[in-house]
């Protein structure tokens, strides 16, 4: 039997990178998906046709996770068209990278509304979800650079710890209601935004992990799996790093 069978997840961010190597492991482990893009409505009903091939049910939806009102009517959505909401990932993010002295306001607020605001708004708004079904599991997308920090990324970086402390912080209130909620850092990950990098600074970066490698999409997304699957029944509060070994 597939680790996700007939459960119902709510991806956001899923139109690229890790989201969308989230989006179609779960699918491939039998999961029926939603999940949101900001890209063109033509993408996303391609990419939910994707994702429906593999026998499952998807449906994308134009969201931005960042306002409240858009996460509160996307969790009402996704409910009345799935008939529940088993996992939720939080995945949206961006990156605004700047020295401190020369980070604007607005680069600063723009990644903590699109980064940190945006897991409150999922979150309060499906709380009420799992709480009625007394399960659940809810996985935040942070990164390596929350724990660590990164020169130029200040703002990324309190972003991404912030998420930390959120998901202990709902691991303590939701734990008694059957919900767990745990977090999954990335480290050097390929995707469209590292592919961009000089072959000079992917150098810099392989020196720094044990593994020798930079990690996939899909490195991301079988600890997704893991963590929204059975296997996973009595772990929550955590931060599980995929990482090569960057931060041992």
């Amino acid at each position: 039997m597939k680790l996700l069978q007939d459960k119902v997840a709510l991806i956001t961010g899923a139109s690229k990178g890790i989201g969308r190597g989230i989006a179609i492991q779960f699918a491939k482990q039998g999961a029926n998906i939603a999940f949101t893009y900001l890209s063109s409505i033509e993408q996303g009903e391609a990419l939910a046709a994707e994702l429906e091939a593999f026998g499952i049910k998807a449906k994308g939806y134009r969201s931005d996770a960042s306002s409240t009102l858009q996460a509160e009517e996307l969790i009402s959505n996704v409910s009345v068209d799935f008939g529940r909401i088993d996992i939720l990932v939080n995945n949206a993010g961006i990156t605004k990278d700047n020295l401190l002295m020369r980070m604007t306001e607005e680069q600063w607020d723009d990644v903590m509304r699109i980064n940190l605001k945006s897991i409150f708004n999922t979150t309060r708004a499906i709380t009420k979800v799992m709480m009625k079904q007394r399960s659940g599991s809810i996985i935040n997308i942070t990164s390596i650079v929350g724990i660590k920090g990164n020169a130029g990324q200040s703002n990324y970086a309190a972003s991404k710890a912030g998420m930390i402390g959120f998901t202990k912080s709902m691991a303590l209130e939701l734990g008694s209601r059957g919900i767990r909620c745990n977090a999954v850092a990335p480290g050097f990950i390929e995707t469209e935004m590292t592919g961009k990098l000089s072959e000079e600074v992917v150098k810099g970066w392989l020196t720094t992990i044990p593994l020798k490698r930079v990690g996939t999409a899909d490195d991301v997304a079988n600890a997704c799996v893991f963590l929204g699957s059975e296997m996973s029944s009595y772990i929550t509060g955590q931060t599980l790093t995929v990482c090569g070994g960057m931060l041992t």
